[in-house]
């Protein structure tokens, strides 16, 4: 059995409690040759705390008898660099800073913060410092002075490790509260402390004590408000070289499968579709232009791994609850004027999200104050983690995509949040139920006549037609418990619309398989007003020519779709194949195959 470190981001206690570590020091000599002064951004949750661990305790002077225990086998191990075990390490964690109260009180725990870490620096360094480090309760700027000059007089070098550097600035972003906006101006704009902090590292670098720093975040948000602050920086987040820095490869995820498999004893049947299940639902997420080989989420991998490895199958929530609270960040773009088209074309494989550059450098006057373009939204999205670089255009623009399953789901979920109340999000799950117990599709499609539509009425949905009957369908059926639900998926390389096929370790259920193909005709085609496409009977309406000839077309395609799953899947499916076409925003017909 496999002693999986799932939620643990500490590199010694890995290596001295026996867990399995997937080792990345073979990057310690790349990035310790790029420069002194580093940044690498990534989502949550995808191992940077780990790395910076890694580092802590490769570099730490204190910890050089350990080093063949800590990094023996590893691959930096074989073949170390000159400065391993040469610093002093001081590691500053921002997201233990609450950014709650006022600015007094915020101000107050980021100093604490920083004079606990200089305390037990101190305690771990004083046989090698021959100057005492003096503590300033009310001031970390002169705490951390002192402790630049114990490091200065001594033989050895600082190198620094800031976690989290833009905690602070994500609360804000995601609470949206001017109060907080002002807190956050307060701390970073002209002398405030979080500014400060940054203007001594940086003064702490220039012959004073500080060899080099590496600072890990999530977005770029605070470097931009920094400014003359700390201008001395390089990032190297998305170089192509430190691309799987953070996050598991195909490989590792395999291997690491494998080894599961070995210890559950699995027979080589049943080992195909939980692999599957994991590249389908946690991988995907590309962080260079050039986009190499996706990589996994390696927090969602181990807790797949894990929860196998405890019950011999796959945990039935995908989505790792540590992780849910990913949703915000959605929930935020889809507060914003005109985020509806972003959202949108994030679930639209044929029309993804395309913007010329990342936005690299943004502040939070821009974040809170201005108004917000595809750029700003879907910069913000990527590197949040719920968009992933999908390629250049021809043009050489940007192409994003949401990377998996698990992602995809949040986005359907913000999406029936933001147009339904929750009564009528449980009609539509009523509804949607029919569909997955007996392959009914009716109840769904009059609740998108009678709800869904009317709700659209009031809201920025009419830029769309195809697309946005299809969103209804993929918002209202998705469901990551039981399914695989996929629009757009690929079919001997043509697309069908949506297919709801029920994940491989819940086909033991009563669960039905369903193929949905679209078609969308605007009232001003079929001559018809709206108050006359209400009332005329369904019949009547799919005896129309042009209604016909889109049924015509779209089961066509859906018969091919078909025939090629029900080879694909050996006749496994039970499959209820439909096509649809919607009269405007105003009704649906619909044909059973």
């Amino acid at each position: 059995m496999l002693n999986l470190p799932y939620g643990i981001s500490d590199f010694y206690k890995i290596r001295s409690e026996g867990y399995d570590y997937v080792d990345r020091t073979h990057y310690i000599p790349a990035v310790e040759a790029f420069g002194k002064h580093l940044v690498f951004l990534r989502p949550r949750r995808f191992g940077k705390s780990l790395w910076l661990s890694t580092l802590e305790n490769y570099y730490d002077l204190a910890k050089a008898a350990e080093f063949e225990r800590l990094f023996g086998d590893l691959a930096v191990g074989q073949n170390p660099t000159p400065r391993r075990n040469s610093y002093f390490v001081l590691r500053w964690d921002f997201s233990l800073v609450s950014p709650q109260g006022e600015v007094a009180e915020i101000g107050q725990a980021l100093h604490a913060h920083i004079n606990a870490r200089i305390q037990a620096f101190a305690q771990t360094y004083q046989q090698w410092l021959k100057h005492p480090i003096t503590i300033l309760p009310e001031n970390a700027i002169a705490s951390f002075e002192s402790l630049l000059a114990a490091v200065h007089v001594s033989p050895h070098r600082l190198y620094l490790l800031i976690d989290e550097y833009d905690n602070f600035a994500n609360e804000v972003l995601m609470s949206r509260v001017r109060e907080g906006s002002e807190h956050y101006k307060a701390l970073l704009y002209g002398e405030g402390l979080l500014k400060t902090v940054f203007k001594a590292v940086k003064g702490g670098s220039s012959g004073l004590g500080i060899d080099r720093v590496f600072t890990t975040g999530v977005a770029p948000i605070v470097l931009s408000d920094l400014s003359s602050g700390y201008n001395i920086s390089e990032s190297i987040t998305l170089l192509p070289r430190f691309s799987q820095l953070c996050g598991f490869t195909q490989a590792e995820v395999s291997a690491l499968w494998t080894q599961v498999a070995d210890g559950c004893d699995l027979p080589a049947e049943a080992r195909v579709e939980p692999l599957e299940l994991m590249r389908t639902y946690y991988n995907g997420y590309c962080f260079n232009m050039e986009v190499s080989e996706p990589i996994y989420n390696p927090t969602l991998t181990l807790y797949f791994l894990k929860a196998f490895q405890e019950g011999r199958a796959a945990p039935r929530e995908l989505l790792d609850s540590n992780l849910a609270m990913d949703r915000g960040k959605i929930t935020y773009i889809a507060g914003l004027p005109n985020s509806d088209p972003v959202l949108a074309s994030a679930l639209d494989d044929e029309r993804p999200p395309v913007i010329e550059a990342l936005a690299r450098s943004f502040g939070v006057a821009d974040v809170i104050d201005q108004p917000k373009d595809e750029r700003f939204m879907v910069s913000l999205l990527y590197y949040f983690g719920v968009l992933t670089l999908d390629g250049i255009t021809e043009m050489g623009e940007l192409r994003f995509r949401v990377p998996n399953l698990v992602i995809r789901s949040l986005y359907a979920e913000q999406l029936r949040r933001h147009v339904l109340p929750p009564d009528e999000q449980r009609t539509a799950s009523d509804a949607a139920r029919a569909l997955f117990h007996q392959g009914e599709l009716q109840p769904l499609c009059e609740f998108i006549e009678t709800t869904y539509f009317r709700a659209l009425d009031n809201r920025d949905y009419r830029w769309a037609n195809e697309l946005t009957v299809k969103l209804a369908f993929l918002t209202l059926l998705f469901n990551d418990r039981f399914y695989i639900v996929d629009s757009e998926p690929a079919i001997e390389r043509s697309y069908a619309d949506l297919t709801l096929l029920v994940r491989p370790d819940m086909r033991h259920y009563a669960l039905q398989d369903a193929l949905l193909e679209f078609k969308y005709l605007p009232l001003s085609d079929l001559g018809l007003s709206g108050e006359a496409a209400k009332t005329t009977p369904r019949a009547d309406l799919a005896a129309l020519p042009l209604v016909q000839t889109r049924l015509a077309e779209a089961r066509h395609k859906a018969e091919g779709y078909r025939a090629t799953l029900q080879c694909a899947y050996h006749n496994r499916l039970r499959l209820h194949t439909y096509v649809i076409v919607a009269l405007g925003f105003e009704r649906l017909v619909w044909v059973k195959l």
